[in-house]
């Protein structure tokens, strides 16, 4: 079949359905669907049977893919931003800022100070020493806000005390990381220091731009949801693009601007709700999956030379020491007990889709090899599966981390359909 159209009819429905049915796999077992997407996917079926793969994504589909689920990433980015209540930070206590910080300043300390130990060893040909130390810090002080509010969700503990802190931590953790993300960007992609500060300083203006458009966004979404939900989508899917196409073309990743994108657009507009619902509804399970399967191809368990295995544990050990005692040790300073300051800290130490998207940003911009976006990827599995056994460990019967009672439990709405 060498029509790329015809090869797409056949590798749409086998990466969606092999994705759908390996996060439903594992969420019998108390894990989030991303795991199961990631491992049992497209990933595993190129281990064990390439030459089944081969056929279902020949060479001539893959840029299409490739595009498909760099559009669900868009998405899922604008919906990641779109999530984030800014306004609710502004208020944020100090526990808050302080469990927030601790989970964001070790990890970036402690990945520094790791990958310049690596840079030898992993770095790509030609990638600067600072590119490579910024990016894999921020990498390892990445929290998954999305998988996060999931795990939550589905253990029935996201209205809870715990819950509500964990959520607001996440939150302010992941902006300041995209921020530093934003950056450590911007100086990789540039070609001098001069040239990075501008990249960063046109970054910056088009998120004041953005910011300063809000109010008449707002007036337009309000209006545009008075006539038709439909126009409402589709002043989303173009903002979202079109943003993202200008930080393109400022020089940062597009994902950047589809997320600057989702922090501007009100969340209070019904229509907004109901159009972020079709989106997460549409993109996600049909479009997302594509991104798993770049991740797949690029995800090669067999080209780890045996001596690099110690590399990948000092990765995990650093990614564990930095997020949860960071988050846990701060928790602590503030006065917590030591359950609730382990409970905060596993939760911060999750990871997920997140740190996917992160890290395929690094390597699609050559900032890391895809022997140690193998390793990184590994680490963020393993974090990830770990946090949903380890929380129900640690909540007990704690009314601050059990679910509320059946007569008393607030209605969830509809469950988050977010992947990751």
């Amino acid at each position: 079949m060498s029509d790329p159209l015809v090869s797409l009819l056949v590798a749409v429905p086998a990466v969606v359905l092999s994705c759908q049915a390996a996060g439903r796999t594992v969420r019998l077992i108390g894990q989030p669907p991303v795991i199961g997407e990631i491992l049992i996917g497209p990933s595993l079926l190129g281990a064990l049977a390439p030459g089944i793969q081969q056929q279902l994504l020949p060479p001539s589909v893959l840029p299409v893919t490739s595009a498909l689920g760099s559009l669900g990433l868009l998405a899922f980015l604008f919906l990641i931003g779109l999530e984030l209540d800014l306004r609710a930070l502004r208020g944020a206590r100090s526990s808050v800022i302080s469990v927030s910080l601790g989970g964001l300043v070790l990890p970036l300390a402690l990945g520094g100070a790791l990958a310049a130990a690596m840079y030898p060893y992993l770095a790509p040909p030609g990638v600067e020493r600072l590119p490579f130390i910024l990016f894999v810090a921020v990498a390892l002080s990445i929290t998954a806000f999305p998988v996060l509010a999931r795990i939550l969700a589905d253990q029935g503990l996201d209205a809870t005390p715990l819950g509500t802190f964990a959520l607001a931590c996440a939150a302010l953790d992941d902006a300041l990381a995209w921020c530093l993300l934003t950056a450590v960007i911007s100086l990789s992609t540039a070609g001098t220091p001069l040239t990075a500060l501008t990249t960063l300083a046109l970054a910056a203006a088009w998120a004041a731009a953005l910011t300063l458009l809000r109010p008449a966004l707002g007036k337009a979404l309000l209006q545009a949801g008075r006539t038709s939900d439909d126009l409402v989508l589709a002043a989303l899917v173009a903002g979202l693009c079109l943003s993202a196409y200008a930080t393109a073309r400022i020089g940062v990743h597009p994902a950047i601007g589809a997320f600057l994108f989702g922090a501007t657009v009100p969340r209070s507009i019904p229509a907004v709700e109901r159009g972020a619902a079709r989106l997460r509804a549409v993109f996600l399970p049909l479009l997302l999956p594509f991104f798993f399967v770049d991740t797949g191809l690029h995800t090669d368990f067999s080209t780890l030379p045996a001596g690099q295995w110690g590399w990948g544990a000092a990765i995990l050990a650093v990614a564990v020491l930095g997020k949860w005692g960071g988050a846990a040790g701060a928790a602590r300073l503030t006065g917590a007990d030591w359950r609730w300051a382990a409970a905060v800290g596993t939760l911060m130490n999750c990871r997920g889709l997140t740190e996917l998207v992160v890290l395929g940003i690094g390597l699609q911009l050559g900032i890391i090899s895809a022997q140690l976006f193998t390793l990184l990827v590994i680490m963020a599995v393993i974090t990830t599966g770990a946090t949903a056994p380890i929380l129900r460990r640690l909540t007990g019967r704690d009314p601050r981390m059990s679910p509320p009672a059946p007569d008393h439990k607030p209605a969830l709405g509809k469950e988050r359909e977010a992947t990751g």
